[in-house]
């Protein structure tokens, strides 16, 4: 659900990207897309968030 601008079922410390809530560790969009740079993912390290986007 988004409550003022952030999605507080999407927790996220990740400040340096573009949809981050800033103020607070959530994301600010809707959904986000979890994906993997590994041909069979074993543990946390192996996914990425998609969705990011670096702030410039």
């Amino acid at each position: 659900m988004l409550v003022g601008g952030k999605n507080e079922c999407i927790a996220c410390t990740i400040d340096n990207c573009t949809y981050h809530a800033k103020s607070e560790d959530y994301c600010t969009l809707e959904k986000i897309q979890v994906g993997t740079h590994e041909q069979n993912p074993t543990k946390k390290e192996c996914t990425d968030c998609e969705s990011f986007k670096n702030q410039a």
